[in-house]
């Protein structure tokens, strides 16, 4: 748990904030038109502009995305069996090597738009030396904790896992195209960061790395074209540079979102069957989509689709080896978001939808479990926006859903009698969310 807790930050979000800078004393309302309405800021609206001042600064903004990926990499290193298991549960077959090849799409797509012409952030001289400075601090870091760390890859193939250096490349080569034509369209920054988002999704399907490779490896890309990119402009200066990226972002009128929903999910309490037999749950991991359309600024309403596991073991025979409950569910409900600074926001939602429990044994006779049945979830977050366009979400979901279970009589589990009944399931996920926001 300790190590899990390492996913949450404590982040300090306090409300409402007015368009003046934070050194200013007083604010200013009405319109050029009338007498202007001096105000004294409260310390509230104060505390709240610093905070702004801060994420809002050069080293915030070049590291708010890269250092909580490799420190999430680090942290989840104790739990990545949990989401290897879900790949063995639900794809233990998946082999395809596209993401040898995808890897390199994003810069493959901003040479050609570079090369029909497309105005991009940067001249040719001022991209390549920045990209070079990228792929060289990329490469550097990677293949030196590639081989310091020594982690043995999921499919035992060898000891170079940690990190990803397919996921690492395909990650500077998404910020790549992101700093140089982002700025132009946000779809040339969404269809980049999908196509790095595919190929670490797809290296962990491969069974070739863990989802702490994964999440390292994207951190260290993102941190390699941040690092290339202040090199080059240090030393260009302002020489060949088209037009300079806004470092302010204004509130999104609607905030709806879509995006990959990935945390460890754990069962409150044990799992009731008969005669004092329980099932204890540990710590397993959740993985899916989530997306919402808001309505306005504050109320909106989508859902999620997510498939998770729960490992368990019997109170009775703790040394039973115990598959662990796999569930499939979709959800829908209503969303509720309040923005407490320009970049930071408070969020709700309730759902409720459909579970999906395959009816099976846990890995031994005498307990067949599993059954569809109704669920609902209750979740808060908070939400930050990193870029235009794109955001994180910290949460914290509670769902509680029932199954049926039959026990048959089993000499190994010291199970008499046939049994059959219904029993509650608990549990809470935590964890973060990246989505592309409209």
């Amino acid at each position: 748990m300790k190590n899990i807790t390492l996913l949450f930050m404590a982040i300090v979000l306090l409300a409402s904030s007015f368009p003046c800078r934070a050194s200013e004393p007083l604010a200013l309302t009405g319109n050029n038109d009338s007498i202007a309405d001096l105000r004294p800021l409260t310390s509230w609206q104060r505390f709240n502009r610093k905070v702004d001042k801060f994420t809002s600064s050069k080293g915030f903004q070049m590291t708010c995305v890269g250092v909580p990926l490799v420190v999430a990499g680090v942290a989840t290193i104790p739990g990545r069996v949990r989401f290897r298991q879900l790949r063995n549960d639900y794809v233990p077959k998946f082999k395809y090597e596209y993401d040898n090849y995808l890897q390199y799409a994003p810069a493959v797509v901003m040479l050609g738009l570079k090369g029909f012409g497309v105005e991009s952030r940067s001249s040719w001289g001022r991209m390549l030396v920045s990209d070079a400075f990228s792929a060289a601090i990329m490469a550097t870091v990677v293949n030196t904790i590639k081989y310091t760390a020594h982690v043995q890859r999921p499919d035992g193939s060898n000891y170079k896992s940690f990190p990803s250096g397919h996921t690492a490349t395909a990650f500077m080569t998404a910020m790549m195209m992101h700093k140089e034509y982002g700025d132009r369209s946000h779809w040339y920054s969404i269809s980049a960061f999908t196509v790095a988002a595919v190929t670490g999704v797809s290296r962990q399907l491969n069974n070739r790395h863990w989802v702490s490779d994964v999440l390292a490896g994207a951190g260290i890309g993102i941190l390699s074209t941040e690092l290339g990119y202040y090199l080059a402009d240090l030393i260009f200066k302002d020489k060949g540079l088209n037009f300079e990226s806004p470092t302010d972002y204004p509130l999104l009128e609607k905030p709806s979102f879509v995006g990959l929903y990935m945390g460890f999910s754990s069962g409150l309490g044990s799992i009731a069957l008969a005669d004092g037999m329980k099932l204890n749950t540990g710590i397993g991991s959740r993985i899916g989509v989530e997306g919402a359309y808001f309505f306005n600024r504050y109320i909106g309403c989508g859902g999620m689709a997510t498939v998770s596991n729960i490992p368990v073991s019997l109170n009775t025979r703790p040394d039973a080896a115990l598959e662990p409950i796999d569930e499939g569910r979709a959800m829908a409900g209503a969303y509720a978001q309040y923005p407490c600074t320009s970049r930071w926001s408070v969020g709700c939602k309730a759902l409720a939808g459909y579970n999906y429990i395959p009816s099976r044994t846990l890995g031994c006779e005498g307990i067949t479990f599993g059954r569809d049945n109704f669920v609902w979830s209750a979740g808060v977050s908070i939400g930050y926006m990193l870029k235009s366009h794109f955001g994180a979400r910290f949460f914290c979901d509670y769902t509680s859903t029932s199954t049926s279970f039959t026990l048959s009589p089993s000499q190994e589990l010291g199970i008499s009698e046939s049994r059959s009944g219904n029993s509650a399931i608990h549990a809470l996920t935590w964890g973060a969310s990246a989505n592309i926001l409209f």
